[in-house]
């Protein structure tokens, strides 16, 4: 089953975790707190206020810099995307465009994409085909499909796996942004 048909069939649960676990993923373009969507992934456990937690994040994170490079716009509006409301038609269109966001994001900072064909390949990899994808964005391709999977199979109890996949998918984008910044400053 493809990645667009995991998101088109996800409960609201696994859908808000799905975008959630994608903008987590991204975080370290903004130079945010790692803790910062920590209240969040709470209120999917435990119920609690995801509206409330939601502004709060985003009243965390600031106002967008006026130099910020393309990636680090596409993770700020993931997170002002979000839906304050928790129901499935809310964040149903949020967590496919957050999908869709992340995996730029990573097109943009993989270095294996230099050299590559300018077609992107992102709509095939969502759709099943991932021949083409660098390994970088196959990759989160991989953990989106991964996190979708794990709430479908476990429900709530799949939250903390998800969690555990976004921090180890944060962890490789936040060596990538660190190896960028050295081979740029040479």
């Amino acid at each position: 089953m493809s990645l667009v048909e995991r998101i088109a069939q996800a409960d609201e649960r696994g859908l808000a975790a799905s975008g959630l676990a994608c903008l987590d993923r991204c975080l370290p373009l903004l130079g945010a707190d790692d803790e910062l969507l920590r209240p969040l992934w709470a209120s999917l456990a435990d119920g609690s206020d995801w509206g409330a937690s939601l502004e709060k994040a985003r009243g965390a994170l600031g106002a967008e810099g006026p130099d910020e490079e393309e990636a680090a716009l596409l993770v700020r509006r993931m997170l002002q995307a979000a839906p304050a409301e928790r129901t499935a038609g809310a964040v149903r269109p949020w967590a496919d465009a957050c999908s869709v966001a992340a995996l730029r994001v990573h097109r943009l900072l993989d270095p294996a994409v230099d050299g590559m064909p300018d077609t992107d390949g992102l709509d095939a990899g969502r759709a099943g085909d991932m021949a083409d994808l660098p390994p970088l964005v196959a990759a989160e391709l991989r953990r989106q499909t991964a996190v979708l999977d794990l709430l479908a199979e476990h429900g709530p109890h799949g939250l903390r796996r998800a969690l555990d996949l976004s921090i180890e998918g944060r962890r490789v984008l936040r060596a990538v942004v660190s190896r960028r910044a050295r081979s740029e400053s040479c």
